[in-house]
């Protein structure tokens, strides 16, 4: 209606205007008037001042906006506080609430994992989620630890090995004894810890409050010296005096101030989101930029997640082809990772299998052809006894990459051996350059022994590389950082066992479209096309926005500061005022928007990638 020639001071402009402050800003006018009974100079004050004065002034329409953009930068960090209430919840349901426990007749019965006793038997079936942490007893198989300790392989279990609960039996049948209960599990300690981390967490103190506790004291001062000094000091005429001093409320009506920062922000989760880059609230976007260390996990985040045949090594005259053929051939009929990424790797015709066996932690067997094969790991070939020094030295040179290992043999030699590894993104090695290139360093916190968290590392070119952690040990490197640091740590996962740490850190990065429910409720920033790359985009983002922001508080203040002085000379009238209120909201919101336009800046890093 204001834009289409109606004017401002109106009754419809003002009943529409009204109506809009009522429904978008009542918390924020409650806030504010209890701020103003208690004078407490916060930000609610500041934009309680910011409406009366626009009123005062007749600018409805700009008041009206001024409050819903502030509603919305509070409902945006009320979400963020959500989600991180609802990651509890996500880690709570990995668990079963029943075990099948061990009764003193032999039998088994279901029971509530809450009141399965310490030292109690349990048994999993293949398939099945661990309901308690124990330690094997009885059986062998591999278990899919991913979602607690973040290993990219099952782990081959049998009797003295332990395991935990909310982990996943793959093949055969597994009894533990418990060691606790089911508030003691690794899984529930990862809870408390996500729990403790975002409550040791405190808010970060924004500019405006900050500034407000000196702006807002010094203007109400100011404005009663102006009303009063030159009546009861000098006997001058008490209106003229008044009137400058009403002036110069008005003119340090801080909607400008006020609105310089949601607009920025706004603008700067809008270009992110675009990048398929969410971050949950402004104040992670404004944090970004004073980022100097970024600690990395390995599995899902560096690598693909999922592992692939890199090396085949043909042995006694057989062909890279035949290996992977007899491998195949085989593994078809598992459903373990490794037997998966062999099956993928061979596009050829397979061999008809006859005997087939499954060796539960060790491989499998079959008749191929009238000759019997086998394909397992290096503990197979021990067993089965075809090692030799050169076998040795094949199996070693693999292994000290990284890699894991399948040997392919016959009951009397072997033919060759297969190495598998869970491979980096493409696009990890681009990222990690441009970290570096904005100087910020690098840690690699794996699952995975320190041998493969080394390998990978180095072959991305990641500073440091610490293997063997487990979620506890992932949330104290990142404490330790804390300390060094300071307030600049980033962490970035995608699983269970990164929660903690993806919580304590200053800014937690999840993995989008690959990554647990509970890595992206927990984390500040959801990387949801699973590319490293929008990392440093964030980055280059912040710094962006944090540059326009201080641009915009400048012009929002030297403005003031400016009319202030020609108030106080008797130059500024309540027209000028107004002019310079409007005037400087309208150069804060243009300069905000400035951040949608950051392609520039991401195609420096993704220039295969289209406009936004």
């Amino acid at each position: 209606m204001y834009f289409g020639g109606v004017r401002e001071t109106s009754a419809p402009v003002i009943a529409v205007s009204a109506l809009s402050i009522l429904l978008g800003g009542l918390p924020t006018l409650k806030k504010g008037w209890v701020a103003l009974r208690t004078f407490t100079l916060n930000i609610n004050f500041l934009m309680t001042v910011a409406i009366i004065g626009g009123a005062v002034i007749g600018a409805w329409p700009e008041i009206a906006l001024v409050t819903f953009l502030f509603g919305l930068a509070e409902l945006i960090e009320a979400k963020a506080l959500d989600r991180a209430r609802n990651a509890v919840k996500g880690l709570m349901a990995m668990a079963p609430d029943e075990a099948s426990v061990k009764q003193p007749d032999g039998s088994w019965k279901l029971t509530r994992a809450g009141e399965v006793p310490v030292g109690g038997i349990v048994q999993v079936k293949p398939g099945e989620r661990l309901a308690l942490d124990g330690v094997v007893v009885a059986g062998e198989s591999s278990v899919n630890q991913a979602p607690v300790t973040g290993e990219s392989v099952p782990v081959d279990k049998k009797a003295g090995d332990k395991v935990f609960a909310g982990t996943i039996n793959d093949s055969g049948v597994l009894e533990f004894r418990t060691t606790g209960g089911k508030d003691q599990t690794t899984l529930a300690k990862i809870i408390r810890t996500v729990q403790e981390a975002q409550a040791s967490r405190a808010p970060t103190q924004r500019f405006v409050d900050n500034f407000a506790r000196v702006y807002t004291p010094v203007v109400c001062i100011a404005a009663v010296l102006v009303a009063a000094v030159p009546w009861f000091a000098f006997g001058q005429p008490f209106y003229p005096w008044l009137y400058k001093a009403l002036v110069l409320l008005v003119i340090a009506c801080p909607c400008a101030l006020v609105i310089s920062t949601p607009v920025t922000v706004v603008s700067g989760l809008t270009a992110a989101a675009r990048r398929g880059i969410l971050i949950k609230g402004g104040v992670h976007l404004e944090n970004g930029r004073k980022l100097k260390v970024v600690a990395l996990d390995k599995t899902g985040t560096i690598t693909e997640g999922k592992p692939r045949v890199t090396d085949v090594q043909p042995i006694g005259g057989a062909t890279k082809e035949e290996v992977l053929r007899i491998a195949a051939s085989l593994d078809v009929l598992s459903q373990h990772p490794v037997a998966l990424a062999v099956v993928a790797a061979w596009s050829g015709e397979r061999a008809g299998v006859e005997n087939f066996k499954s060796l539960t932690g060790r491989g499998v067997e079959g008749r191929i052809d009238g000759v019997v094969y086998f394909v397992g790991n290096h503990r197979l070939a021990e067993e089965r006894k075809v090692c030799s020094l050169e076998i040795e030295a094949v199996l070693s040179r693999f292994e000290v990459q990284g890699k894991t290992t399948v040997v392919v043999a016959s009951e009397s030699a072997v033919m060759g051996v297969i190495a598998v590894a869970d491979t980096p993104r493409q696009s990890s090695v681009t990222a990690i350059r441009s970290l570096h290139d904005l100087g910020i360093k690098t840690l690699m916190l794996s699952g995975d022994n320190q041998t493969t968290a080394a390998a990978i590392a180095k072959a991305v070119g990641i500073d440091e590389a610490r293997g063997g952690m487990l979620p506890e040990d992932k949330l104290a490197e990142i404490e330790r950082l804390l300390q060094e640091h300071g307030d600049t740590v980033g962490m970035v996962g995608d699983g269970v066992n990164d929660a903690p740490a993806l919580a304590r850190s200053t800014i937690g990065f999840a993995m989008g479209a690959a990554g647990t429910d509970t890595a992206l409720e927990t984390a500040d920033v959801a990387l949801m096309q699973d590319d490293l790359r929008g990392l440093p985009e964030f980055v280059l983002l912040s710094r962006r926005t944090g540059a326009i922001l201080t641009q915009n508080i400048a012009l929002a203040i030297g403005i003031k500061v400016i009319f202030f002085g020609l108030a106080v000379g008797g130059g500024a009238t309540m027209w000028m005022a107004v002019v310079a209120d409007v005037g400087a909201s309208v150069l804060v919101v243009g300069n905000g928007l400035r951040v949608l336009r950051s392609d520039r800046l991401f195609k420096m890093l993704r220039p295969d990638s289209p406009p936004h």
